[in-house]
């Protein structure tokens, strides 16, 4: 479908890009799970695969409040390792992006998550902590799956955090090494939007402006609530929150 201009949107669709972009400055900052919200409300305004190209933008305003805040605690060994295999993903995205649905991505996504988080409690419960972590495998697979996920949907988010919640890292480092993971992938994805797919515009890029406010609310929001949010709790806040945002896509 052709993209909407700003001026084409209803005060409903607007309400819901607000939503949108404070939903993920949240998440951005700390808050998991919720910018997969995001993902079926854009679908519902702007079809499948142009929501994509809407809400990438909003993504990469977003992730420089989470670097701009966190930059400091991102554990580059991780990144290191993961990003080479999301690249793969993401070019192994952009070959089938034409051919296969997007509804069966989303659908494999999901299954896959729900699978790695079992496998995640299966780990915690053997209390073996060095089982997929030093495994070059499991850094490959999450890498390649999050790549392919990110390029085709904008929903890497939940395969991200099963990869650094089996590496038990403390809250700050969780979310300053998601932070630059997301912005560095989310910034190369950018020319492959604008001229390969053609999902983003000039009408769309106003539109994405446009939530800069709501998504600096969300961020401000994200960081309260971070604060006041213990340890354990946040651990199980991201599997929970996992799960139903991958729950999300199948629906």
């Amino acid at each position: 479908m052709e993209l909407l201009s700003p001026f084409d949107l209803s005060p409903l669709q607007w309400s819901l890009m607000a939503v949108c972009g404070m939903l993920i400055g949240m998440s951005k900052v700390g808050v998991p799970g919720v910018s997969m919200i995001v993902v079926p409300i854009l679908a519902f305004i702007f079809g499948g695969k142009q929501s994509t190209g809407v809400l990438l933008p909003i993504l990469m305003m977003a992730d420089l409040f989470g670097v701009g805040y966190y930059r400091r605690h991102a554990q580059w060994n991780y990144l290191v390792k993961i990003l080479p295999w999301a690249f793969i993903g993401v070019a192994l995205a952009l070959w089938v992006g034409e051919i296969v649905n997007d509804e069966q991505f989303k659908d494999l996504i999901a299954i896959l998550v729900f699978l790695c988080i079992g496998l995640m409690l299966w780990k915690d419960r053997r209390k073996e902590k060095n089982v997929l972590p030093d495994s070059w495998w499991f850094a490959a697979s999450m890498g390649v799956l999050g790549g392919f996920a990110t390029m085709i949907g904008n929903v890497a988010g939940p395969i991200f955090a099963i990869y650094l919640l089996a590496m038990h890292l403390p809250k700050n480092n969780f979310i300053g090494t998601s932070a630059w993971f997301f912005l560095i992938l989310n910034f190369c994805k950018f020319p492959l939007h604008l001229f390969i797919w053609k999902t983003i515009s000039w009408p769309s890029l106003q539109m994405d402006l446009m939530t800069l406010p709501a998504i600096a609310l969300g961020a401000f929001l994200g960081i309260w609530l971070v604060r006041i949010i213990p340890e354990k709790t946040y651990r199980t806040a991201v599997i929970v929150l996992t799960a139903i945002s991958a729950f999300l896509l199948l629906i």
